[in-house]
C-alpha cells in the first residue's frame, strides 16, 4: 500500500489541532482519521534538529521506518511524524520499533 504526502499548511494545522499525539524520545506521531481511503503522511523537522544534513537524515530514517510499517496501517488516516533531537543519530530499525508501538497505541495497525 502506498502513502501520499501531506503538503498543505492547513492540513498540518488541522492534524496538529485535532489529532491525537504520541510522544517518544525519537519521534512524535500525530494521528487523525481522514475522509478518504488513503494513508497520508507528513514529516516535519525543525532547525532544532541540526543542520540540513541532519534534518534530511532524520526525514529519511522516519520515511523508511514508516514504509516498513505501511502495509499494516489501516487505510483512512493522516499522520504527521515530527523528528526530535535524537532522530538523526538512531537507525531506522529503532524508529520502526517506537513507531510501531505508537501506531498500536493509536489503534491504526491491522
Amino acid at each position: 500500500m502506498d502513502f501520499l504526502p501531506i503538503k498543505e499548511n492547513k492540513d498540518f494545522r488541522r492534524i496538529y489541532a485535532k489529532g491525537k499525539s504520541f510522544v517518544a524520545p525519537v519521534v512524535v506521531t500525530y494521528v487523525l482519521k481522514n475522509r478518504s481511503k488513503n494513508v497520508r503522511i507528513g514529516i516535519t523537522t525543525s532547525k532544532k534538529i541540526g543542520n540540513a544534513v541532519k534534518r534530511n537524515r532524520a526525514r529519511r530514517v522516519i520515511r523508511e521506518a514508516f514504509r516498513i510499517l505501511a502495509p499494516d496501517v489501516k487505510p483512512g488516516y493522516d499522520f504527521i511524524l515530527v523528528a526530535r533531537g535524537k532522530t538523526p543519530y538512531v537507525k531506522s530499525t529503532e524508529i520502526v520499533r517506537v513507531l510501531s508501538a505508537q501506531l498500536k497505541k493509536a489503534g491504526v495497525l491491522k
